[in-house]
């Protein structure tokens, strides 16, 4: 294979150039169906090619696999909608749990997961549950690792003043499939100092309430 120098380069890319402004000079508004070919031939490539590469590369399935376990009765995970993040977790208990004002409770889930190795399942509060009835997860997100093979159980806490029941097969908390940098792409490196930012170590409400 010859590899070009930079003059020999620098010269084929500017005549290159030329012929494809030469090309679109004399094309009118409206160009014919035949213009994509006719530029490509003078290039030296084959558009039916090039499409049918094109074509291949996206065909391509990108879905990465989430293996589970489901040991109860009810449904298996599922996004409820196209394009929702999280899927619905329900509570895997056979009698009701009460949660006082404060309370808080490890609730299992009868389900198991494999993730892959790149990504983390997060542990996620239910909106309807946290704006109506100060319901949440107390270590939002919770982390599941992708070498976890154990039940995944939800940490709930009652942040209200009313007591709280929890039921058989209630939606309690919802999972999210996220990418996280782990040992394989990321390494810590000790420094001395850090480089400066026009915010550096400003925090905890230094740029205001309003």
């Amino acid at each position: 294979m010859s590899i070009l120098g930079d003059e020999e380069l620098e010269n084929s890319m500017k005549e290159t150039l030329k012929k494809l402004q030469d090309m679109s000079s004399g094309l009118d508004d409206k160009e014919d169906e035949s213009t994509d070919e006719k530029i490509f031939e003078s290039l030296g490539l084959d558009l039916d090619e090039l499409k049918k590469i094109s074509e291949e590369s996206f065909d391509v399935d990108n879905t990465i696999d989430i293996s589970f376990r489901n040991t109860t009765q009810f449904e298996d995970p599922k996004y409820n909608h196209k394009d929702d993040s999280g899927f619905d977790i329900r509570a895997n208990i056979e009698d009701d749990i009460v949660l006082s004002s404060l309370d808080r409770a490890v609730i299992p889930t009868g389900l198991f997961f494999q993730v892959h190795e790149d990504y983390e399942l997060q542990i996620r509060p239910r909106s309807g549950l946290a704006a109506k009835y100060g319901i949440t997860v107390l270590n939002t997100p919770g982390t599941i690792d992708s070498n976890y093979r154990g039940e995944i159980k939800v940490i709930l806490i009652n942040l209200s003043k009313e007591e709280y029941t929890i039921k058989r097969g209630d939606r309690v908390a919802q999972g999210v499939i996220a990418y996280v940098l782990k040992e394989r792409w990321s390494t810590f490196k000790k420094i001395k100092k850090l480089a400066s930012t026009t915010r550096n170590s400003g925090g905890l409400g230094s740029t205001g309430k309003n």
